[in-house]
């Protein structure tokens, strides 16, 4: 038997009680030696609120979905199984299916790097941009500010003949 990571359904917002309760399921009937690991995959994500604070926070990668490493036998199968919460394994016609190497690594690689701020910009103060999105869509204007703490910047558009300064974030606008 080899040890391989397989896809566990669960209730969703039920992740945590599951993976509790199976390693408690695990420890005490000793199947530790074929329940080896227990994944919850999760991103720390950075959500930008009112008032340009930033917030910090891990968010499900797969609502729904608990990994687990093991080998899987009848008395392993079982056991995870009939765990409370766990609702079958991801298969076809009813037989779990194992993930490769390359998926779990696919799927872990989100909760294993740093948190990348969702603010970073190539923008700067000059450069020409094209506003992209919202009431002013289609408007040309010119960066008078670049905030990359709160993914914001300001922008100079001319509207009726006169330069009015508009704050927008990163994405409302494109490089001219």
């Amino acid at each position: 038997m080899s040890k391989k990571w397989y896809v566990l359904h669960t209730y969703s917002g039920y992740e945590k009680k599951v993976k509790t309760d199976l390693e408690h399921r695990v420890e005490s009937l000793n199947l530790d030696d074929r329940v080896f690991d227990i994944q919850i995959p999760v991103e720390t994500v950075t959500d930008l609120k009112e008032g340009g604070r930033t917030v910090t926070s891990e968010k499900k990668v797969f609502p729904g979905y608990v990994l687990v490493r093991m080998e899987l036998d009848d008395q392993s199968w079982s056991v995870v199984r009939n765990t409370p919460g766990v609702t079958g394994f991801v298969g076809v016609g009813g037989k779990p299916s194992p993930l490769s190497r390359e998926e779990y690594n696919r799927i872990m690689k989100n909760t294993q790097e740093e948190s990348r701020p969702k603010t970073s910009t190539n923008l700067e103060v000059g450069q020409s941009v094209k506003v992209t999105s919202g009431p002013l869509a289609d408007f040309d204007g010119t960066i008078s500010e670049v905030m990359p703490d709160t993914g914001r910047i300001k922008v100079l558009v001319s509207i009726f003949g006169r330069e009015t300064s508009v704050d927008l974030s990163f994405d409302q606008v494109a490089k001219l």
